[in-house]
């Protein structure tokens, strides 16, 4: 079962009304733009993500529906809205590059906004945390040199936060958890060239040009090694995403 369709099942008969994907990207835009909903409403923090996701839905948009571009930490931002259904897609984890540490406020944030059923779909931490296996220590370099190019490019990494945290978190927002699940990763060859070719496209804002060639040097080994063990192992197992279904108390 897939992360969206495991959010179907939870949903069940209930009504999806006006939905809020509240960290919209080309995947959750394409998935929630299918539904029954009297409305939709998409928010971005990144003018490239708003520009994909005009062009992947297209004529699928409706004169209700509207994407916006803007930042949680705006109070404006839908101040006084209501809507009945709220997806945060991997959204605690991408905050970061858009407002740092904003995370815990993220979802008291979030609490008005959301009048039926908050979704929240999310990655453990791969880059932090005991590895003890192959696959699990390929899948931690790979991470850790990828956040290591974009800090040297002057980005902001994501910063993925664990279910405990986010349950824990959701509970002090005001929210009351109905359902949380975990869903096993097995990164495939197409994970390992995405996370890498992401670093690779960060090298020419390395200023020092030297270190650039050397990483582009330990990218390019760290690319063999990983696709040679995904090939051997039919893919990295390790970590998991996590979907928690919450409502407002």
């Amino acid at each position: 079962m897939s992360l969206f369709e495991h959010v179907v099942a939870l949903q069940g008969g209930l009504p999806w009304g006006r939905f809020l994907d509240a960290g919209t990207g080309v995947n959750s835009s394409l998935w929630s733009t299918k539904l029954d909903t009297e409305a939709w409403t998409g928010v971005t923090a990144a003018a490239g993500h708003a520009d994909q996701v005009r062009a992947s839905v297209g004529a699928r948009f409706r004169s209700q529906d509207r994407l916006l571009l803007g930042n949680w930490t705006d109070e404006s931002l839908l101040a006084g809205e209501v809507h009945d259904t709220v997806l945060a897609d991997y959204l605690i984890g991408a905050v970061e590059g858009f407002a740092p540490y904003f995370q815990q406020s993220l979802l008291g944030r979030l609490r008005p906004l959301t009048g039926r059923r908050l979704y929240v779909v999310g990655l453990d931490p791969y880059v932090v945390g005991p590895a003890d296996t192959d696959e699990a220590r390929m899948v931690r370099e790979i991470g850790r040199l990828r956040d290591a190019v974009l800090m040297l490019a002057d980005e902001t990494p994501y910063r993925e936060y664990p279910a405990e945290w986010t349950l824990n978190a959701l509970a002090n927002a005001g929210f009351r958890v109905l359902s949380a699940r975990r869903f096993p990763n097995r990164y495939k060859a197409k994970w390992v060239n995405g996370q890498l070719d992401m670093a690779v496209r960060r090298l020419p804002r390395i200023a020092d040009r030297g270190l650039a060639r050397s990483l582009a040097l330990m990218i390019e080994r760290v690319r063999d090694e990983g696709l040679a063990l995904c090939a051997e192992r039919n893919g990295l197992r390790h970590g998991a995403d996590y979907i928690v279904a919450c409502e407002p108390i």
